[in-house]
């Protein structure tokens, strides 16, 4: 599932090629695109006609654009979701659920998702922030984050590090890629329990997110597949940057030692044996 990084390019590319232009016509061709979309896709694509789309936000890894600035359409990326602008008469993608054209005849905004786990939203009045993600915290790059109740938080959970990076109500826009990256740089293992990481070692495992979500983020995000895009089609380069996720048995750029992988809440988690010892009890 795309993390921050990926987010974010997608936003900047929204911001570059969308915001400013007015929707004249909205297609909606997936019924799945349109499920969390209560009154249906015929509806939704009634929302977006005749809008013009006002600016391109994110919290975390949710993705809105708002709508004259009243409304928001929430785009949820899903595991495959793609935004990306293509001229009219660029053949349609396979999988195209969803297509916008605008009132200045240039290239179309197109929704494409190949494993449909993604889908459009339109929540009312919800420009600024839509109600539907108001829970979910501030990321380590919003200049809003708060480090120190971060820490307090942090420590005052009972659970393992890194089940408690990937709680989007304590911090959000890191996934499990970032958290196996972060955790390796701050030589934690992730099943260490959150009460016994101390506030120095809290801040520099969020020192430690912040800088490699900036790093990913400069690198345009990590694919690992042709699933995740810019709007131009392109694909991040931070996999080539990775120190512990998805490199099991390869030697750890740390101190050598083959990279483990363990199974992980129905995921994968990357990290170094010796860097990074298993707790006697972990959470």
């Amino acid at each position: 599932m795309p993390e921050l990084p990926e987010v974010e390019v997608v936003r900047r590319g929204l911001e570059e090629h969308v915001v400013g232009r007015h929707v004249t016509r909205a297609r909606i061709t997936g019924l799945r695109v349109a499920r969390r979309h209560e009154a249906g896709a015929e509806d939704l694509a009634a929302r977006l006609h005749d809008v013009t789309v006002t600016a391109a936000s994110r919290r975390g890894k949710y993705l809105w654009l708002a709508l004259d600035g009243e409304d928001a359409l929430i785009v949820h990326l899903g595991m495959s979701g793609q935004m990306l602008v293509e001229p009219a008469e660029a053949p349609l993608e396979k999988h195209c659920h969803a297509r916008f054209d605008f009132s200045d005849g240039g290239p179309q905004l197109r929704f494409v998702d190949q494993r449909t786990f993604g889908g459009l939203l339109v929540v009312a009045g919800g420009a600024q922030l839509p109600s539907t993600i108001a829970h979910i915290a501030r990321d380590p790059l919003d200049p809003e984050f708060d480090d120190e109740q971060f820490v307090r938080r942090l420590r005052a959970k009972v659970s393992g590090v890194k089940r408690a990076l990937l709680d989007q109500t304590l911090v959000s826009g890191i996934g499990n890629i970032y958290a196996d990256e972060a955790l390796w740089r701050a030589q934690l293992h992730g099943g260490r329990p959150t009460d016994l990481v101390t506030r120095p070692k809290a801040r520099e495992l969020l020192a430690h997110s912040r800088d490699v979500l900036t790093e990913a983020l400069a690198q345009g995000g990590t694919s690992f597949d042709a699933m995740y895009v810019s709007v131009n089609g392109e694909s991040g380069l931070f996999e080539r940057s990775l120190n512990a996720y998805g490199r099991e048995g390869e030697p750890c750029y740390r101190c050598g030692t083959p990279i483990r992988r363990e199974a992980w809440m129905n995921r994968s988690s990357y990290s170094c044996p010796r860097c990074q010892p298993r707790p006697r009890h972990p959470r």
